[in-house]
């Protein structure tokens, strides 16, 4: 570990203390998320790694598509299997229905490929609140797949405030923002261009969006965008952001302020 990266951590770890489950009252996260269970996935690591946070109370509620969960731990946490291929937001829209989100402090939504470095919750969603961030995304790793450059870590950062939250593989919405972005439009069913619209929906209301470089999830498994037509995701964004005000792609990546080391 390098000085850089052990500062980072000491802070992190400072950061931590003041957010004790004492003062926090242990508050409510609901984990939605989707998982191939014919593909290679990282399932298993996923809901393990979730499930191990010692600073939130964690509900977790995974759709299995393609077969059966692979593990008894993953099973406890599927909410249901389908062996239909139903768009990803539709997905997420029935593991939220009929559940009581007052409950909850955050919604986290999760995919089933990326790898997260260890106490990954506790310190991305104590760092979600430290910066007042009511929509945020951990940064990715150099050696992960990019469709966006400023998700990439930046080191020596510990977050970001940006314009811009995309919509995979981990996004996290702060309880006061429920009502502004949930349940999700289902015009754009793979979620293409809510990006675009989530930033302009939560300006209005005054709440920041941001991205979490020093908890950096690994996002390397499988490649983007096939396990479904990018042409048909495509053109559903565009019908959608035509309908909607959205920002332009220059206008949402944007940095607004920086959070060093």
């Amino acid at each position: 570990m390098n000085d850089l990266t052990a500062r980072i951590r000491r802070k992190i770890s400072c950061l931590l203390r003041r957010a004790n489950p004492a003062r926090l009252g242990f508050p409510r996260v609901l984990v939605i998320g989707i998982y191939l269970a014919d593909r290679k996935n990282l399932i298993r690591h996923i809901v393990q790694e979730l499930g191990e946070s010692r600073l939130f109370r964690v509900t977790q509620r995974w759709a299995a598509v393609g077969g059966p969960p692979p593990a008894p731990h993953v099973a406890r946490a599927t909410a249901f299997r389908t062996d239909r291929k139903i768009p990803k937001f539709q997905l997420l829209n029935r593991l939220l229905a009929g559940i009581p989100l007052e409950r909850y402090a955050f919604v986290l939504v999760c995919d089933d490929d990326i790898q997260l470095p260890a106490e990954f919750l506790d310190e991305f969603l104590s760092l979600q609140q430290r910066y007042d961030f009511a929509l945020a995304q951990p940064a990715r790793t150099p050696n992960s797949h990019l469709d966006h450059a400023i998700v990439r870590q930046v080191p020596g950062m510990i977050a970001r405030q940006t314009r811009f939250v995309e919509i995979g593989p981990l996004f996290s919405i702060r309880q006061d923002a429920f009502p502004w972005l949930l349940p999700f439009p289902e015009i754009s069913p793979m979620g293409w261009g809510l990006d675009f619209v989530w930033p302009v929906i939560l300006e209005e209301q005054g709440m920041r969006l941001g991205i979490i470089d020093c908890t950096p999830v690994r996002h390397s498994l499988r490649p983007p965008a096939k396990a479904y037509s990018e042409d048909a995701a495509f053109r559903e964004m565009e019908s959608f952001l035509a309908a909607i005000p959205h920002l332009s792609r220059e206008e949402a990546l944007q940095v607004i302020a920086e959070y060093k080391a």
